[in-house]
């Protein structure tokens, strides 16, 4: 690995902040986290429709407190969540928008106050308002993240289709650092509700192809009930590569049981989570590892998703 390798982190959410940024801040690394920007619902999806922002700054948020250099008393300032379910930062965000008319300065200014180092960039995907709608197997669609992450549907029905409504742009310094990347790392997160709606926005599976830059998959831990039931490693890969129109070069993916009162104890706080995902394909592209924490909730561990991603890195000519 070189000193000032660029990264770029595709994704939004806590997974791809939390899983991935967290640990490789801190190495000597250049990181372009590029979030999801069309969240519908919650603190940021509540403000971006209300004050018509045509982004939400929620997964934003998450990327620039995670590579944040701040003290841990401005981050909870920023972190805070008021009485209304609104997030301080999501507030300062649409604010900063509504004041200067700029996204990308709201954006800006949050980095500044939250110390993210220069050598970091937290980049929109796009500036562009739209939604991300899925097609169930029934012929239903479903408009918006949060209908898709949350389901009032039958969520028993598979999604066969998704799309943006209307099409989106991909922000041009996004492109930019997709092109200079020398790695690009796309989740965790949800397959629909979050990093569909990253890659169906246009331009972005354009620059991923044309990239010569190693391109990896890091797959979820848990299958979702009404976006990946019953869901192996292998379908993960095949849908983002089907979002993507080629190919990924590895897969990352978790081979670690947790023990059984920690998944009793996971599913009564995420009901919506069922099995841990498994691989049964002796693909070489497919590189499993112990990623999940130790202890407590199941989640990705940061510093061994780190070093597993550089890993790649470095063996890859």
């Amino acid at each position: 690995m070189k000193r000032n390798s660029k990264i770029v982190c595709l994704g939004g959410g806590n997974g791809m902040p939390q899983a991935v940024l967290l640990g490789l801040k801190k190495y000597p690394v250049k990181i372009s986290a590029i979030s999801a920007t069309l969240d519908s619902g919650g603190s940021a999806g509540k403000l971006r429709e209300a004050f018509k922002t045509g982004i939400s700054f929620g997964d934003i948020r998450r990327a620039v407190l995670a590579l944040s250099d701040a003290d841990e008393n401005t981050k909870n300032r920023f972190a805070y969540r008021d009485w209304t379910g609104h997030v301080m930062a999501n507030v300062f965000c649409t604010a900063m928008t509504a004041a200067t008319g700029s996204q990308e300065t709201a954006i800006r200014e949050l980095k500044t106050r939250l110390k993210v180092s220069d050598q970091h960039e937290i980049l929109p995907v796009t500036l562009d308002d739209a939604n991300i709608c899925a097609v169930l197997e029934n012929g239903q669609t479903i408009v918006g993240e949060t209908n898709i992450d949350i389901p009032k549907h039958n969520g028993d029905l598979k999604i066969k289709e998704v799309y943006l409504a209307p099409s989106a742009r991909a922000f041009p310094k996004t492109l930019k650092a997709i092109e200079e990347a020398d790695l690009i790392t796309i989740g965790p997160g949800d397959l629909y509700s979050t990093l569909a709606h990253v890659l169906l926005v246009d331009g972005i599976p354009q620059a991923i192809k044309k990239s010569k830059a190693p391109k990896i998959y890091i797959c979820n831990l848990m299958q979702k009930h009404g976006e990946t039931d019953h869901f192996m490693v292998q379908d993960f890969a095949d849908q983002i590569e089907k979002l993507l129109g080629s190919s990924l070069d590895f897969v990352i993916y978790n081979e670690t049981q947790p023990d059984v009162q920690r998944m009793i104890l996971c599913k009564k706080e995420h009901p919506e989570l069922l099995s841990m995902v498994e691989n049964r394909t002796s693909d070489p592209r497919f590189i499993g590892a112990d990623l999940i924490t130790s202890s407590g909730s199941i989640t990705h561990d940061p510093d061994k998703l780190a070093k597993t991603i550089l890993s790649i890195m470095i063996c890859k000519p």
